[in-house]
């Protein structure tokens, strides 16, 4: 077996994962919106590091449960590590998603930007269904490429001297139509749980937007910037050919592709330390309950 793509991606997921949620929205779903004021037993699919753990664990009553369960051995041991302290139980499984088997007995399944990596997101989706308990939830964090695309202001620029939103479209449903793998899958989760059952589904947006402001501490700004860059924003294109010829091979024309690389060219020389810039994730936020 070859290395495993994100267990060389730690650095990456600890850098970026709090662009998309506020702490307080996260309180407001866990207490006010599902409503969890009992002990209950989460399994995370796709955990990675255990970044969902560490945001809804201390949020939840004492005797809650952490599960989780990815295929990179780093990021199984990181996550060790991470929650070697915890005042709760935390655990955590060496295995692939698509094969491990679970017994049917949490309480609560989720996953973070998970989803838009499996070619077969509707047998995950069911895997999840299947390890809960009757009336557990299911609640999937995943994100709608284009929406986030399409909610970026640099001051001083039209959206659209940075995102071709039409192309990027275009380019994300041939990706999905060839691959199965769906950047915009967060908009669809509900209809997908739809079909396959659940109950009393609720799909929401996560209220975080970033503001690179030039007035902020500079530390504070400094941290945003990097991480917005480690994200995706304004970052280096490479080389110009083979950039272009990894869009041509998803489908896009020389010319799209050429266009592409300007246009991204330009914005890693514009977006710097001395811009200003207002970003939302728009993270879409899906839950349902379990009836049998």
């Amino acid at each position: 077996m070859g290395d495993y793509y994100w267990d060389s991606k730690i650095d990456y997921l600890s850098k970026t994962r709090w662009l998309y949620y506020n702490d307080d929205y996260l309180n407001f779903l866990v207490k006010s919106v599902w409503k969890m004021n009992s002990p209950v037993r989460i399994i995370d699919f796709g955990c990675g590091y255990g970044y969902l753990g560490t945001k809804l664990m201390p949020l939840l009553p004492d005797g809650s449960t952490y599960t989780g369960v990815d295929a990179g051995a780093k990021l199984i041991g990181h996550a060790k590590e991470v929650f070697q302290h915890a005042p709760f139980k935390a655990q955590f499984y060496l295995g692939d998603i698509q094969e491990i088997a679970l017994e049917r007995k949490y309480d609560v399944a989720v996953c973070h930007a998970f989803l838009l990596h499996v070619a077969n997101p509707k047998e995950i989706l069911q895997k999840m269904i299947d390890c809960l308990v009757d009336g557990g939830r299911i609640i999937c964090f995943e994100p709608h490429w284009i929406s986030n695309m399409a909610s970026y202001n640099l001051d001083g620029y039209f959206l659209s001297d940075v995102v071709q939103l039409g192309f990027l479209q275009e380019l994300f449903e041939r990706d999905a139509l060839r691959s199965g793998k769906d950047g915009n899958i967060g908009i669809k989760v509900p209809v997908y749980l739809s079909q396959l059952g659940v109950r009393e589904i609720e799909c929401r947006v996560s209220d975080k937007v970033n503001f690179l402001d030039p007035n902020s501490d500079a530390a504070k700004k400094g941290v945003l910037f990097n991480s917005l860059k480690e994200d995706g924003f304004g970052a280096d294109t490479g080389e110009e050919l083979q950039f272009i010829t990894g869009l041509v091979n998803r489908g896009a024309s020389v010319e799209e592709a050429q266009k592409q690389y300007k246009l991204e060219s330009f914005l890693s020389k514009v977006f710097n330390n001395e811009a200003v810039l207002t970003c939302a994730p728009n993270m879409k936020i899906t839950s349902g309950i379990i009836e049998r």
